[in-house]
C-alpha cells in the first residue's frame, strides 16, 4: 500500500526540487480568490441596481395611476366650477346651496393641491404645444401672433407632466389674400 498516490490537491502541490510551482499555484488561486471576490461585488452592485430601479418604476406606476384617477375628476370639478359661476344670479335659497357647493369645490381643489395638481392660467400667454390645445384660431392685429387669448377648458398640471392640456383660442397674425392673389 506504499505505492498509492496523494490526492489530486496534494500531487498539484508536490514539486521536484528547485521549482516553483507551489509558488506558482498559491499565486493562481489568489488571483482566482481576487476574481471571485471582484465578480461577488459586482453581482452585489448590479442587485442593487436592480433594487433600486424596481422600486422607481414601482413609485412611478403608482403615481402614474394616481395622476390618471385625478384627470377623471377635473371634468366634474370644472362643470362644478361653472355651475357656481351663475350662482349669484339666482334666489337667495339656491345662493345658500351654492355657497355649500363652493366648499366642497374648495376641498376638492385642496386634494389635489395636495397631490402636487394645480390648475395653469393660459390668457395672455404664448401658445406652448405642450400646455395648449388651440381649438380655435382668431386673425388679429391687436395681439402678437401665437398669443393665448381665451381659456375655454382649464388646463392641469402635477410636478412632473400635464395632466390635461387648456384648450385655447391663439392670435394669428393676418394673412395677405391680396398680395397672393395679385403675384
Amino acid at each position: 500500500m506504499t505505492d498509492e498516490l496523494p490526492p489530486p490537491e496534494v500531487a498539484e502541490n508536490i514539486a521536484p526540487e528547485g521549482t516553483n510551482e507551489p509558488v506558482d499555484r498559491v499565486t493562481q488561486l489568489e488571483q482566482e480568490v481576487k476574481e471571485c471576490h471582484e465578480k461577488h461585488l459586482r453581482l452585489l452592485a448590479e442587485m442593487e441596481n436592480s433594487r433600486k430601479r424596481l422600486l422607481k418604476e414601482k413609485l412611478e406606476m403608482t403615481r402614474f395611476g394616481i395622476e390618471n384617477v385625478i384627470t377623471d375628476f377635473l371634468a366634474p370639478i370644472d362643470n362644478l366650477e361653472n355651475a357656481l359661476k351663475f350662482a349669484q344670479q339666482m334666489s337667495e335659497e339656491t345662493r345658500n346651496w351654492a355657497r355649500g357647493f363652493e366648499m366642497i369645490l374648495g376641498q376638492l381643489k385642496e386634494a389635489l393641491s395636495g397631490h402636487g395638481v394645480t390648475s395653469f392660467d393660459s390668457v395672455g400667454g404664448t401658445f406652448d404645444p405642450h400646455m395648449h390645445e388651440a381649438v380655435e384660431i382668431e386673425e388679429t392685429t391687436d395681439f402678437p401672433e401665437g398669443q393665448v387669448l381665451q381659456e375655454f377648458v382649464k388646463g392641469y398640471k402635477s410636478t412632473q407632466r400635464i395632466l390635461r392640456p387648456a384648450r385655447v383660442k391663439v392670435a394669428k397674425a393676418p394673412s395677405n389674400n391680396k398680395e397672393e392673389t395679385t403675384n
